[in-house]
């Protein structure tokens, strides 16, 4: 029997809904891929980033092709590839080395770990950090340089308004703010106990690293916590030892030592409260029911 449908013929769309039903299906990683780029180019061209082109060509090259192999070998959606190109971007922003061999083995294993060093179906080390901590720690001529970015306020505002963009659109906009919070409020019970002029605590918010690091690092969706609560004390966990990597221990990097080394802490959060994966690309919500009748027969007789 065929049915027919008594729902009202849909109307025309208005503009400003479409665009809205737009932006909500964007994937995440775009804007973060359109504004590590700008960042990128912004810094060769007006921070003097002393990164080669050819640096940046042999990090994609070789990352995305890594990623191509990886996902094939465990069956993954073609769709990570916009992953790799974020963290391509990433390691061409916060890698310098002296060479060419560098960036290409870098970006390598960075990549090449998220398809072998998982944890229920999830990879555990952001792949721009882990490649700048491999750089940093084990490749001659090679280091990271949190000072490139200087003390900029305009600069860090801008990062920010990108980094607000990118991470409410990546559904991890609680850890961004939580982060800052923690670390802002260690920065400044400091400057208290120091007695020393606000003006320090003024000079630390202007730099162009942290906000970069706060909304566009520890900010991944794939190697935070699923729940909340526990992203709440992930990112308290990574204020700590990053304030105390500077201000305990005087030593440099602080922000990225931080995130590698609380990052294996992340399996076991969810294992101790579970919570759905985030998803890059959540399915579509099934169409509204309309009411039906019976279907009608096709001929009588």
């Amino acid at each position: 029997m065929a049915s027919i449908d008594l729902a009202p013929a849909p109307g025309p769309v208005p503009p400003l809904v479409r665009l809205r039903d737009a932006w909500s299906r964007l994937d995440a990683r775009v804007l973060q891929i359109l504004f590590l780029g700008s960042l990128l180019l912004a810094g060769a061209f007006m921070r003097d980033f002393a990164i080669r082109w050819e640096q940046v060509v042999l990090t994609f090259a070789f990352g995305l092709t890594t990623q191509a192999l990886g996902a094939r070998w465990l069956g993954l959606p073609a769709h990570g590839i916009l992953s790799a190109v974020v963290t391509c971007f990433g390691l061409s922003i916060l890698v310098r080395a002296d060479s060419l061999w560098v960036h290409p083995l870098v970006a390598t294993l960075a990549i090449g770990a998220k398809f072998t060093v998982r944890v229920r179906g999830k990879h555990i080390f952001n792949p721009a950090n882990l490649g700048a901590m491999v750089a940093l720690l084990f490749l001659p001529g090679a280091w990271i340089s949190p000072g490139q970015w200087g003390n900029d306020m305009s600069l860090a505002l801008w990062v920010a308004v990108l980094g607000v963009t990118v991470s409410s659109s990546a559904r991890r906009f609680d850890i961004a703010w939580a982060f800052l919070a923690f670390y802002v409020g260690l920065l400044a019970l400091r400057i208290v106990y120091l007695g020393a002029r606000w003006a320090v605590l003024e000079n630390q918010l202007a730099s162009g690293a942290l906000i970069l690091f706060t909304f566009f690092m520890i900010t991944d969706p794939m190697t935070t916590p699923n729940r909340r609560i526990m992203r709440y004390l992930y990112a308290f966990i990574v204020a700590v030892i990053a304030f105390a990597w500077h201000f305990v221990l005087f030593r440099t990097n602080g922000l990225i030592w931080a995130l590698i080394i609380a990052t294996p802490l992340v399996p076991v959060m969810d294992w101790l409260m579970p919570a759905p994966k985030h998803q890059w690309r959540p399915e579509a919500p099934p169409p509204p029911a309309t009411e039906r009748l019976p279907a009608a027969p096709s001929s009588l007789g």
